[in-house]
């Protein structure tokens, strides 16, 4: 592609916040400290999750470098960023989360594959940029629309990046055509993050972002986008981000029984403890993120200081001075909400955080019943224990 490259080896790495814990070294992944995620509505790009399959691309002629846009379309077209620029340019608020979140509790039940993230996978962001369903329309595919006259009904984004589990290939991923066309889920071609140009680990020059879907969809380094008739036929699509029961396993899976996972499940989190604490006695503010996909919102987030025997609801914000009302108008319906209520712990226990959405779906009790070869979507209720007597260390 023109104006931008995919390195071969890992020499050209961008520099990181010294506080993330890395999880992976080569390709990079690491989280931040779940402390940070609580502190802020929206979350400091450097301190937002780095989630790559390869070594991070290389811009160097950002005149030359442009979308390629063909497929099931009339007439293909290349996009350059000063034609994305041209295009109204929105603001969306929204929670990005790999499906992987959480996925190193899970694996202590049983082992799972997959990069280990504590729980910290996650981050709010305000993404800028324009929306597909505009870019669309540059092609001649109206708004709202299923299907084109040649039968394209997805949309695939292919990425810059290489990576091992497509033989080298690009990382792509696909969303459908109705969905892309839709003004309302604000799908964007983003090409900035909390108001300052995108930078290499989060897609620079122009990525994808795909409101209330799993981050495996929000494709990265964009280099082409095409209209297809059947979802895309990926590694990551259909062989990988897809949620099994937990009686399969590696010996009798069949990835082709089972749909590629897009929405998140609801899911919330305790991020003023560590899994494991010790505390003093006394009064204890408990706080953390809730969020679900496919833009519901938060009607509650329960917290139990005794394992789950009886519940507290805690106060739920987004912006300060706004109350916060699930799938109000005033809401960022695509965002986390942060929780917090203080409590008295004499002694010591257990404190438990599930969250119930806007269509009052609820975490899961027990992460056994949603185990999975994968490690996916571990939307079980998060539980910290607290020892009492003990100043923190």
């Amino acid at each position: 592609m023109p104006g931008i490259k995919g390195p071969s080896d890992y020499s050209q790495e961008p520099p990181r916040h010294p506080s993330l814990q890395i999880n992976s070294k080569v390709p990079f992944n690491a989280e931040p400290p779940r402390s940070a995620l609580a502190s802020s509505y929206v979350t400091p790009v450097d301190l937002f999750y780095k989630r790559n399959h390869g070594p991070i691309p290389v811009v160097d002629d950002i005149e030359r470098y442009c979308v390629d846009i063909c497929g099931l379309i009339g007439t293909p077209k290349k996009l350059y960023m000063r034609d994305v620029r041209m295009l109204p340019k929105y603001n969306v608020t929204a929670t990005l989360q790999c499906a992987g979140n959480r996925r190193t509790a899970m694996s202590k039940t049983r082992k799972v594959r997959g990069v280990g993230w504590d729980v910290s996978a996650i981050g709010n962001a305000v993404w800028g940029g324009a929306k597909l369903a505009d870019v669309l329309e540059l092609i001649g595919i109206p708004k709202l629309t299923c299907s084109t006259q040649s039968g394209g009904k997805h949309v695939e984004f292919v990425s810059i990046d290489k990576c091992k589990e497509e033989n080298g290939g690009p990382y792509k991923a696909s969303i459908p055509l109705s969905q892309a066309t839709n003004p309302e889920a604000d799908v964007l071609l983003a090409y900035e993050m909390n108001g300052e140009p995108l930078n290499r680990d989060h897609g620079y020059p122009l990525r994808v972002i795909v409101p209330g879907v799993i981050g495996a969809r929000s494709v990265k380094w964009l280099d082409s986008i095409y209209i297809i008739a059947e979802e895309c036929q990926g590694f990551f699509m259909q062989k990988d981000y897809k949620m099994f029961p937990p009686s399969v396993d590696w010996d009798n899976i069949n990835w082709s029984t089972r749909r590629p996972q897009m929405d998140f499940p609801v899911q919330s989190v305790i991020c003023s403890l560590e899994d494991v604490q010790s505390i003093k006695p006394g009064k204890v503010t408990i706080s953390g993120y809730a969020v679900s996909g496919g833009g519901r919102g938060i009607e509650r987030v329960d917290v139990s200081i005794d394992g789950g025997k009886t519940w507290l609801e805690a106060s739920r914000s987004q912006k300060t001075g706004v109350p916060y009302i699930a799938d109000h108008v005033s809401s960022d319906k695509w965002a986390w909400v942060l929780f917090e209520v203080t409590v008295d712990i004499p002694y010591s226990t257990e404190i438990v955080a599930k969250a119930v959405d806007s269509a009052a779906n609820v975490q899961p009790e027990n992460v056994q019943d949603i185990w999975n070869l994968r490690g996916i979507l571990n939307t079980s209720w998060h539980r910290v224990q607290v020892r009492v007597g003990h100043s923190n260390m």
